[in-house]
């Protein structure tokens, strides 16, 4: 594998909807005076090829790995010291796109929280210290989305498109196809098992380092840029602009 390294953004563009089966999650709580009390959430279901599942929470971890079925399992732990893991709902949307799955926490102002695809919802919190802690089996050909707020985000080993973002916490993540990761504060790895697919791959931190391994033999145009930081790269790129700030090239 080869590497680009960079602080804050690089952007690659490389060249070269069916119904869904719910089912029903189910839910496990246990409690015990002076620890940690802990809920679990279990679902799985039917997503189509070239559909997505996505998860959306605030606090937690969330780890995606390939499934060994037809089916998307969603594993949810919430676990809290002073606030109730069962005030978080988990929600389970079923949209045109394929899944949507939320962490969706008890509502802080007049507006209810809400569970909706992509950009869409909402879901804010105060004085709640849950976290939850998601794992997902992904089966081949169905894309990943997480979306969290303070959560480590890993994506590995996966067959289809992926998107991460997350504010306070590192992405990992590698797939054969297309990508996108961002956060503010933490450090983003990045590794295309191959590159044949049409598409873009992008990503960007803050405060933090992007490291990307691809093959050998990849046809891309390159675009690195970072404020605060250095550019180093094993690949060999044909340079359209360089400077110590910013590379361009293909």
């Amino acid at each position: 594998m080869s590497r680009m390294s960079t602080a804050v953004v690089l952007a690659i563009a490389l060249t070269g909807l069916a119904g869904c089966g719910i089912h029903a999650g189910e839910t496990h709580f246990s409690f015990s005076l002076g620890r940690e009390a802990e809920s679990t959430f279990e679902w799985s279901g039917q997503v189509g090829e070239g559909q997505w599942i996505e998860i959306k929470g605030i606090n937690g971890e969330l780890t995606a790995m390939p499934g060994t079925g037809d089916s998307v399992q969603v594993t949810a732990v919430r676990s809290g010291f002073h606030s109730d893991p069962n005030e978080v709902e988990i929600v389970v949307v079923e949209h045109v796109d394929g899944v949507t799955i939320c962490a969706v926490y008890p509502s802080s102002g007049t507006e209810p929280n809400e569970c909706a695809p992509g950009d869409s919802g909402r879901n804010r919190m105060r004085n709640n210290d849950v976290k939850v802690e998601f794992e997902v089996r992904v089966p081949a050909g169905v894309g990943f989305a997480g979306r969290m707020v303070n959560a480590t985000i890993r994506a590995e080993d996966l067959t289809a498109d992926v998107r991460a973002q997350t504010v306070n916490g590192s992405v990992r993540l590698s797939t054969s196809h297309g990508a996108s990761a961002t956060t503010v504060n933490g450090s983003i790895r990045a590794s295309f098992g191959e590159t044949a697919w049409d598409g873009e791959a992008t990503f960007e931190t803050v405060n933090g380092s992007i490291r990307l391994e691809v093959p050998e033999q990849i046809n891309a145009d390159v675009e690195i840029r970072t404020t605060n930081g250095r550019i180093t790269t094993d690949v060999p790129i044909t340079t359209t602009r360089a400077t110590r700030r910013r590379v361009e090239g293909t």
